[in-house]
């Protein structure tokens, strides 16, 4: 697909103004990309589909994310190496656009639109720095065996996963958007199954499974309920820097939430490995990066979600 093309003339002084306030905040807050470390994101990325082709939209323009939106958006994407995309829907227009505003270097890997009511027309994505960064060669969907389709009779959008390449290191990277459901117990058993099936896949000898990291939105509400259990029963270890960043923008001291996460296996057995990765080790640096301040500063917080997003997003740095 043709990348689009941001509209004609100097960008606005106002999207300047965002840009040069968001890489300030981001060089403060998140580590520079060394040739010894690896920075994963993840976000969900409201509805991101269809785009206004103007640098501000305005009252009746329909859907509300410009140019000026995704400028924002790729200011903050271009700090990770590969960052896992959340909601991205089937109109890739806003998805190529965001590519155009990163410049040639940063690439796209996509998953096919899970059909049906509860996939939400939604796909998953992986967009990652190829002078950092380079695919592996593994791709797939995950779907469950019979015997794990009791519960559950497949995820409602089909978990994806991608391996990469870093400084000679493998590294696969599975997201998914966990379905919401009417009520909590409504995603238990899909939690349940996502989490089982990634560690029989860490587990099997002989497999293309070298560090296996989960990311993405999986509607947690807290720690310690059912949900956050069933995701941590197999041994999936989000690091305790991630346990009290605000994940939605509508989070605040009484509304707050653990719905997106990246995590990867711990091991029982290694009290002094806290973790089943070979040749990456985290650093201890991890969190999320609050945008409201320094862009879109004159709209409320739901005109911002529509046009950035209603959630963070979350990083974690590797050395390699």
């Amino acid at each position: 697909m043709t990348r689009p093309i941001p509209p004609s003339g100097p960008v606005p002084t106002e999207v300047a103004g965002d840009l040069q306030r968001l890489r300030t905040a981001l060089n403060n807050e998140i580590p520079a990309k060394t040739d010894a470390n690896l920075l994963i994101g993840t976000w969900n990325l409201r509805a991101l589909s269809d785009l206004t082709h103007k640098w501000r939209s305005t009252g009746g323009d329909s859907p509300k994310r410009d140019w000026h939106s995704l400028a924002c958006i790729g200011a903050i994407i271009e700090r990770f190496d590969v960052t896992a995309i959340q909601e991205s829907r089937r109109n890739t227009t806003a998805m190529f656009a965001l590519l155009a505003q990163l410049s040639p270097r940063y690439r796209v890997i996509a998953s096919d639109v899970t059909e049906g009511d509860p996939g939400n027309g939604e796909r998953l994505a992986f967009i990652y720095d190829t002078e950092r960064v380079q695919p592996s060669g593994l791709v797939g969907e995950i779907v469950l065996p019979t015997s794990m389709t009791n519960s559950v009779e497949q995820f409602a959008r089909t978990p994806y996963a991608a391996g990469f390449v870093r400084n000679g290191t493998d590294f696969i990277l599975t997201t998914v958007h966990v379905l919401w459901g009417k009520a909590p117990a409504g995603r238990l058993a899909e939690l349940t199954n996502f989490a089982t099936w990634m560690r029989s896949w860490a587990d099997r000898p002989q497999d293309w499974n070298r560090n296996l990291l989960v990311l993405g939105d999986f509607n947690l509400d807290r720690i310690d309920d059912p949900l956050f259990n069933a995701f941590a029963s197999t041994g999936l270890w989000p690091p305790t820097e991630l346990n009290h960043i605000p994940r939605t923008i509508f989070d605040n001291d009484k509304t707050h939430h653990f719905y997106d996460q990246i995590a990867w296996f711990s091991d029982p057995t290694k009290p002094d490995l806290p973790s089943m990765l070979d040749a990456i080790r985290y650093t201890r640096r991890g969190g999320g990066f609050d945008f409201l301040p320094h862009a879109l500063r004159d709209l409320n917080k739901a005109q911002v979600s529509w046009r950035i997003s209603d959630h963070y997003p979350l990083w974690v740095e590797f050395a390699v």
